[in-house]
């Protein structure tokens, strides 16, 4: 069995959809990044790919590159998880939590959930994502910007 962590952190502007866990989420901002921001997916590829020793998103999927530009992230969780099952592992699970004062993220988690347990091929019961705010506090709590963190466990297939 592997263990593995991720965090991600993205600005929060106008003029993008926020895309949280491969979902679109109403707000009149979104995140601004290379591909389309999901720091939620962002944290958990990050937390996949520590488990298997293979660094961070950055340099499977690098920001120079065009091709990855304005992708969904959860292409990008697709790809990682192939690579997981050449590997012989499969998802243990991926306990997810997002950072975000605004929106009130509680009516998307069950979609975001099923969306990543659905790229994955496994069961939504092995995958959590939860939310909080930082009650104002830091740059997620000033709604600057929107910060993921994510445990995974693979075990061999």
């Amino acid at each position: 069995m592997r263990i593995g962590i991720g965090y991600d952190v993205h600005k929060l502007v106008e003029g993008r959809d926020l895309i949280l866990g491969g979902i679109k989420v109403p707000f009149e901002k979104g995140l601004l990044g290379h591909s389309d921001a999901d720091v939620l997916i962002h944290a958990i590829i990050d937390s996949l790919l520590g488990a298997l020793a293979l660094g961070d998103i950055g340099k499977l999927f690098p920001d120079t590159d065009p091709k990855y530009k304005d992708i969904s992230s959860i292409k990008l969780l697709h790809y990682v998880n192939n690579i997981i099952l050449k590997k012989g592992y499969k998802i243990g699970n991926i306990d997810s939590i997002i950072v975000s004062q605004s929106p009130k993220l509680s009516p998307y988690i069950h979609k975001m959930r099923e969306a990543i347990s659905k790229t994955l091929n496994t069961d939504i019961d092995l995958v959590s994502v939860k939310a909080t705010t930082e009650e104002g506090l830091g740059f997620t709590g000033k709604k600057e910007g929107i910060a993921a963190k994510s445990v995974c466990l693979l075990e061999k297939a």
